[in-house]
């Protein structure tokens, strides 16, 4: 594959048309009885939009590859996945809007229940986000530092939190302490490599580890433990607004997506909870920004629960909202997924997903419907979603011409 970043950043050029790039994220599926969740939901303002312009397939990494939401979401920005590769935890700290420098390492993290070393709950129950405030609160007071390394803790949702190390000589050439089943040893982070600042960075995980649990265990609340995973630092990346000379916006309501968006340099919209909450401010801050990325996560999570008709009534919201996004007129709206979430498999899987390219200079592919057996006619064909972004700048005439 052709990297678009050795290319676009010289033909790229500014215009007045609009962006629209609307992810359902994990759409694409596997039948259940014959049919796929979008072959079965009702969607007549995505059909009619697929009828009269481009559709097709997109790979997200390459065919056979089941891809993680970080590098599925890289190459839907036209980033090359297997070039740009973040960590987790870095995402998950920019998007709960922690502050984050080169140098500092993050991490995602669970509080759990422990016992005789074996997480027996990953989760701790699910507690309140109200009680995981308050023992961030007190892992904050009890726990400032490690060894001449600041530690800080940020509250998620439930029993999410992100830890943040800051000081001098850190690697995140470490392994996590999340053994990811219950049932399993809490692990120990080891370093990947026998590099000194490795070696230090992974004791000074363990430490913070076992300083968490002792502070724990004299609350009054479920979780006695704490398991990390996705370590990572801040990467140097290209900015997307000077790459493709666009203001961006991002709207989702998940962490990590805002962090990603944030961490390639669009704006970012925190608070948000519901998809009527998305539209509407995509309404109301239209005049302010040419790229707007609209994610929709509830399509995947059904997916993942294996909840095929909850799968199929979250595409029947979306669809619902296609009228207010055209009312506006974008030069460009783009409809596609991060990736496949057939309910059926219950997980991210390596199948392409369905695209449809809406703009006046888009080609006809005369199909039926808005789903993955219809899409696969269109005109597109199937193509890596490294390309997708390209062909968003040339529907609403943002490249030149390559070459004389």
């Amino acid at each position: 594959m052709i990297d678009p970043l050795t290319i676009l950043p010289d033909i790229v050029k500014e215009g007045e048309g609009k962006i629209v790039l609307l992810i359902l994220d994990g759409v694409g599926g596997l039948p259940f009885k014959g049919k796929t969740a979008l072959e079965v939901a009702r969607t007549p303002n995505l059909d009619k939009l697929a009828k009269l312009n481009s559709a097709g397939l997109l790979d997200p990494i390459f065919p056979g590859i089941t891809p993680g939401s970080g590098p599925a979401h890289l190459s839907l920005f036209g980033y090359d996945p297997i070039k740009y590769q973040i960590g987790r935890g870095i995402l998950e700290a920019l998007g709960v809007g922690m502050e984050v420098s080169l140098g500092d390492l993050t991490s995602r993290g669970n509080f759990c229940i422990v016992k005789d070393g074996v997480v027996i709950d990953r989760r701790a129950g699910r507690i309140p986000t109200k009680v995981n405030e308050e023992l961030v609160r007190q892992l904050n007071k009890e726990i400032k530092g490690i060894d001449g390394i600041k530690v800080s803790f940020v509250s998620g949702e439930e029993h999410r939190f992100v830890i943040r190390l800051r000081g001098e000589d850190l690697s995140e050439e470490v392994t996590d302490t999340d053994p990811h089943v219950a049932g399993e040893k809490l692990l120990e982070s080891k370093p990947r490599t026998s590099d000194d600042k490795a070696i230090r960075t992974a004791n000074i995980i363990n430490k913070v580890t076992e300083k968490a649990r002792n502070v724990l265990k004299d609350i009054d609340q479920p979780p006695n433990g704490i398991i990390l995973r996705g370590i990572s630092g801040a990467p140097k990346i290209p900015k997307f607004p000077e790459i493709y000379k666009l203001k961006p916006m991002s709207i989702a309501t998940y962490p990590m997506y805002l962090g990603l968006t944030k961490l390639i340099g669009m704006d970012v919209k925190y608070g948000l909870k519901t998809i009527e909450d998305e539209i509407k401010f995509f309404e109301e801050s239209y005049n302010d920004y040419d790229y707007f990325y609209i994610h929709i996560k509830k399509v995947d999570s059904y997916g993942e629960d294996g909840n095929f008709e909850k799968k199929v009534e979250k595409i029947e919201e979306v669809d619902k909202i296609i009228p207010r996004i055209m009312d506006l007129s974008p030069a460009v709206l783009a409809v596609t997924g991060d990736h496949s979430t057939p309910a059926t498999y219950k997980a991210h899987s390596w199948h392409p997903v369905p695209v449809i390219i809406v703009s006046k200079w888009a080609r006809i592919s005369n199909i039926s419907a808005f789903n993955e057996s219809e899409c696969a006619k269109g005109d597109i064909g199937r193509i890596p979603t490294l390309y997708l972004t390209s062909l968003l700048l040339a529907h609403s005439q943002r490249l030149d011409k390559f070459g004389a």
